[in-house]
């Protein structure tokens, strides 16, 4: 859509005549509709062009959409001159803890945000161990464990009343930690039916699938056979394949194939998690990671991606130093930290310019590790200085400032690396395959929230689009963007119900203007929501009413297709006996 185009359906939108009066009903005669969303500008998510009408609600689902919802509602909400879309989605969000401290997800609900799908790892399964080391290392954030299954995890989010709807991978690392703990070995093949019937039980829970991040220890112990038997249990139950791939840098192009033949052989989707060419060095192999996943499309693979529109990622100091100082988790590594031998492999490792890890401080530098986050309170006037300044006033070099850090704080410690180019994120935005992700918690700017810093996409990354992307570079239109905001993560979840503005869909409905919805968040200010994002309804209810949150107990959990307590019979024998988006 053209911005000429935008602005004479809006300045259509802004004439449209509000609904005459009705002539009195009789007292016993209900009213037709919840809400009518009236005189809108009507962006339904499947990228089809915009058009001025209604959006009307009844209970949780959409009853009408159309030029003019006949009947009256008991409210009548007038959307001229804005945009009316489907509630966007987060195709990868971390609230697994804020929303056990804050159930609003203010962050996101100020953008739009309607469902928040969870991956990487999971909240569940969890042993025992499992569940004493996460409480030891719990940060800023404290809450007791009182759950063991991911189902239970869900439930558990639905009964404390969250305000969005809320997904959930089951994490293969998750799996392979209650299974084998964090050590560096390999399953038997016991230990992989074990690790499949975990998977196979959370789908069966709900899962949308099964995740995992490939950097990460213990994750990446895994070699590609285990990956695919777990992501051939999830698709026989209806998931897909999610990842962090093994390399976003020097070996790129190497995991896109893994993650090909992961998809491929589990016979279901594979998503790639936060698609990005780190480093100034592999910023050129964009060209060959679209003909890579545009080839495997045409050969029947499904596969696709979402992305954040930020140049820098955000992670810890477990991605700038080597695997095998982590096995055996957190606890053993800092161990490791401590001793002089280790600590002299370490360094030598982290000084390697072609190391066989992802060292993303080696491709980031110094100069562009941002410290975002620290356990310790002594640490905590760090936050928001590069790791090379506080190199400097150390007198160390950043390899051993970054050891001590992890060493000083007792976690991995939050950092931001600046790594990929603008010029590429554009052109991923343009992507047809791609959708958007914050892979960031949902926080609120107060409170315990406040004691750490953030990355500017945990409050900005969904207005960022239609601001950036739409509104200023034109790179996309307004029912593209929706689309890739909505209608198209929808249709890779294979969620039938939820994604677009169609009758009897549930109704997660936003109402925002084009012309003014603003990112303020910045690397120097994270914590400053979104602007222009009006009302939100999720699941009929008003959660976000004139950018103010309701605190309404809006969100349920939105479960997999093999979820046996919603009549989907559980999983079946094989992928091929679901039906999946083309």
């Amino acid at each position: 859509m053209t911005g000429q185009r935008l602005l004479a359906l809006l300045a259509v939108a802004i004439v449209y005549p509000a609904a005459a009066t009705a002539a009195p009903a009789a007292a016993a005669q209900p009213p037709d509709y919840d809400v009518v969303i009236r005189g809108g500008t009507v962006v339904d998510g499947t990228g089809t062009a915009p058009f001025v009408g209604d959006v009307a609600l009844r209970g949780d689902r959409i009853a009408y959409i159309g030029p003019h919802a006949p009947g009256r509602a008991a409210e009548e909400y007038s959307a001229r001159g804005k945009a009316v879309a489907p509630g966007f989605i987060n195709m990868l969000a971390h609230p697994e803890e804020s929303l056990l401290i804050d159930g609003r997800a203010l962050s996101d609900l100020r953008q739009g945000v309607t469902l928040e799908v969870l991956g990487e790892d999971s909240m569940g399964p969890l042993s025992p161990d499992m569940k004493r080391l996460g409480a030891q290392r719990q940060g800023d954030i404290k809450y007791p464990i009182d759950w063991t299954t991911l189902g239970e995890y869900l439930t558990h989010l639905e009964k404390r009343g969250i305000a969005p709807n809320v997904a959930s991978y089951v994490g293969a690392g998750t799996v392979r930690t209650y299974v084998l703990g964090e050590r560096d070995v390999q399953p038997t093949e016991a230990q992989l039916s074990q690790m499949r019937e975990l998977v196979h039980q959370a789908m069966e829970e709900g899962a949308v699938g099964v995740t995992t991040a490939l950097i990460y220890a213990p994750n990446d112990y895994a070699r590609t056979p285990e990956l695919i038997a777990l992501a051939q249990e999830s698709a026989r139950c209806g998931g897909l394949y999610s990842a962090h791939m093994r390399s976003e840098g020097d070996r790129l192009l190497e995991a896109v194939q893994e993650t090909v033949d992961i998809a491929r052989a589990s016979g279901g989707p594979a998503e790639i998690y936060h698609l990005k060419q780190a480093g100034r060095n592999n910023w050129g192999k964009l060209d060959a990671l679209v003909k890579a996943v545009d080839a495997a499309r045409a050969g029947g693979v499904r596969i696709t991606a979402d992305m954040y529109v930020y140049t820098a990622g955000a992670t810890g100091l477990d991605a700038a130093m080597p695997p095998w100082v982590q096995d055996g988790g957190l606890e053993a590594w800092i161990a490791r930290l401590k001793d002089p031998q280790a600590r002299k492999r370490v360094l030598a490792d982290m000084h390697d310019p072609k190391p066989t890890w992802e060292n993303l401080m080696g491709a980031a530098g110094p100069e562009g590790t941002l410290l975002l986050g620290f356990k310790n309170p002594a640490l905590k006037p760090l936050t928001g200085k590069t790791l090379a300044a506080v190199a400097k006033a150390r007198g160390v070099s950043a390899q051993d400032a970054a050891i001590d850090l992890v060493i000083e704080d007792g976690s991995r410690v939050e950092v931001a690396y600046f790594l990929m180019s603008e010029d590429n994120i554009k052109r991923e935005v343009a992507l047809p395959w791609v959708s958007f992700d914050s892979d960031a918690d949902a926080p609120a700017p107060e409170g315990v929230f406040l004691k750490s810093s953030r990355h500017p996409r945990t409050y900005g990354n969904f207005a960022r689009v239609l601001a950036r992307f739409v509104r200023e570079q034109k790179v996309l239109n307004l029912e593209q963007a929706v689309h890739k905001l909505a209608g198209l993560p929808a249709a890779t979840l294979s969620l039938s119900d939820r994604g677009l503005l169609k009758t009897g869909y549930f109704a997660d409905v936003v109402v925002f203007d084009p012309m003014k919805i603003e990112d303020h968040s910045t690397y120097e200010k994270p914590q400053q929501l979104a602007t222009g994002v009006d009302d939100v309804w999720i699941n009929g209810v008003r959660a976000l009413r004139h950018e103010v949150a309701t605190g309404a107990a809006s969100g349920r959990a939105v479960r997999g297709r093999a979820w046996t307590g919603g009549g989907g019979g559980g999983c079946r024998a094989k992928a091929s006996d679901w039906t999946w988006s083309p």
